[in-house]
């Protein structure tokens, strides 16, 4: 069920509370940028460890962090500067230029135009007729552009080069290092979180479509004669909800309903490691939030793979205004290190124990972290009794406490404070607020995804007990301030749940 108003309202109180908000704003704006606030950074970076909790920390990942801007022949040898590329369409009018295929997605309500290959694109514009958004004028035969940041390395020029579309080139330039961090033994991945640039013909929708955003990224190096996964059994059973290349050809949406593990018997996953991944991304999105009925996993035809690609299967998720990718699975086979290794003339192959050389295969977890910044807004909201609420999972939410004094003397406001230093110091994220009624506050707190709201009142001077407020349920326990860090612990770890830290208050 679509809510076309839900995106509009999630944008609004983004702003308000400082989740994110366009930037440049003093000066009018620049289409395709934001600026995450305080509680936005907190979300983001939350997202970023738990990223790593699920595809980096357990099997030891290697992480690098590689410059930007990487000069042309890189771009050159990888195959972008050919390939990185999307059709626009110029107003013949106002000259504003837009994404063809999207301009055909909003007209039509068809999905993945983009796959249907440059033909069937000129045809649908044709066909529908479709004008320029701004001022309605007819639009140009929509051409190819290069969708990437161009520059000049060296301030006096001379060499050119590019910001990186994404983070993946890095790993590839790098693995000749990385193998020797690896002891020399496969399978080994590297991984990288960082920003990436893409000069988007016509963003839109806020985060989920923006020109600069953090990307999360994984290369999962292996030989293609040793292709078994060892830890494919910690997914084997994670049900997946599947869209083939075969079912798109023939028209047919409905997913298949399958475990990895049937999937990869089926051979509709060629490789064990993408079938992983792909089991560790469901477990993923799951984690922010997202229900399993509003996620799937749909295959790129071959015409809208990208030219690395021997598969690709895209995550997506169902949002109020339709399905998002969040995340993309390529098995990229040895295309990249080939690449390299013609554009640098550099060796990329590595040594088997029967004396054979080889290049090594690589399957790719790729995510966009706004899209699931936003995702997880978006599936956290509620609107209940005229108040906002987040319900952000607890080890997400920006601020793990409220803490309140009741009202602002007699000596709760200085006892409050003393509870939040406590707090902090222990390594607690708290947000203290004395401003307004305690029924203000605790509307913003919810409104800011604040899993608990602890209140210092005149019990407090009397028993060293608080009250601490469910955000969820809404619900109160009364308990010792001796016990307070020990038993939040508890709850922030998910060995205790809210019931677990108190006794309960009765409405």
């Amino acid at each position: 069920m679509t809510d076309p108003n839900l995106y509009e309202t999630i944008t609004a109180i983004a702003k308000r509370r400082g989740y994110y908000w366009p930037s440049y704003e003093i000066y009018g704006g620049l289409s395709g940028y934001v600026t995450y606030g305080d509680l936005g950074t907190k979300l983001k970076r939350n997202i970023e460890r738990t990223w790593r909790n699920h595809f980096t920390r357990q099997q030891n990942i290697l992480e690098i962090e590689a410059p930007i801007i990487s000069p042309e022949i890189v771009f050159e040898a990888s195959g972008h500067i050919s390939n990185f590329k999307e059709y626009s369409s110029e107003c013949t009018k106002c000259g504003h230029s837009f994404r063809a295929d999207h301009l055909i997605e909003d007209k039509t309500g068809l999905e993945n135009v983009e796959a249907m290959g440059g033909d069937a694109i000129k045809r649908l514009l044709a066909e529908h007729k479709i004008k320029c958004p701004r001022c309605s004028s007819p639009l140009k035969e929509p051409t190819l552009i290069l969708t990437m940041f161009k520059t000049q390395i060296g301030a006096t020029g001379g060499l050119t080069g590019y910001a990186r579309p994404e983070a993946a080139q890095s790993m590839f330039i790098n693995f000749k290092r990385g193998y020797q961090h690896a002891r020399e033994k496969l399978p080994f991945a590297l991984a990288q979180v960082g920003k990436v640039m893409r000069n988007e013909i016509s963003p839109r929708r806020g985060l989920t479509r923006t020109r600069e955003f953090t990307i999360m990224e994984l290369e999962l190096f292996f030989d293609p004669q040793q292709p078994e996964c060892p830890w494919l059994n910690e997914v084997e059973d994670e049900e997946i909800r599947l869209i083939t290349e075969e079912m798109l050809a023939n028209d047919e949406r409905t997913p298949l309903e399958l475990t990895i593990r049937e999937a990869v018997e089926k051979g509709l996953i060629l490789q064990e490691w993408s079938a992983y991944y792909m089991g560790v991304s469901k477990r993923f999105i799951t984690h922010l939030g997202v229900p399993h009925d509003r996620q799937r996993f749909r295959a790129h035809l071959p015409d809208e793979r990208a030219h690395y690609s021997a598969q690709t299967y895209d995550h997506e998720v169902q949002l109020s205004h339709g399905w998002l990718e969040v995340a993309g699975h390529a098995y990229r086979t040895d295309y990249d290190l080939k690449s390299h290794q013609k554009g640098a003339d550099t060796d990329m192959t590595v040594l088997r124990e029967d004396g054979t050389r080889f290049t090594p295969h690589v399957v790719e977890p790729s995510f966009g972290l706004g899209r699931q910044f936003y995702t997880a807004l978006e599936h956290a909201y509620e609107r209940k009794d005229n108040r906002n609420i987040f319900h952000l999972p607890r080890d997400l939410a920006p601020y793990q406490l409220s803490i309140f004094p009741l009202v602002t003397k007699d000596g709760l406001k200085e006892k409050s404070q003393e509870v939040h230093a406590a707090l902090e110091k222990v390594g607690f994220t708290t947000f203290y607020d004395d401003r307004g009624s305690v029924g203000r506050r605790y509307a913003r707190s919810d409104e800011a995804g604040t899993p608990l709201a602890v209140t210092i009142d005149y019990a407090t001077l009397d028993d060293e007990t608080v009250t601490i407020r469910d955000r969820d349920s809404w619900t109160q326990v009364r308990t010792p301030l001796v016990d307070l860090a020990t038993n939040l612990r508890s709850y922030f770890s998910y060995t205790a749940q809210f019931e677990d830290l108190g006794q309960a208050i009765e409405p």
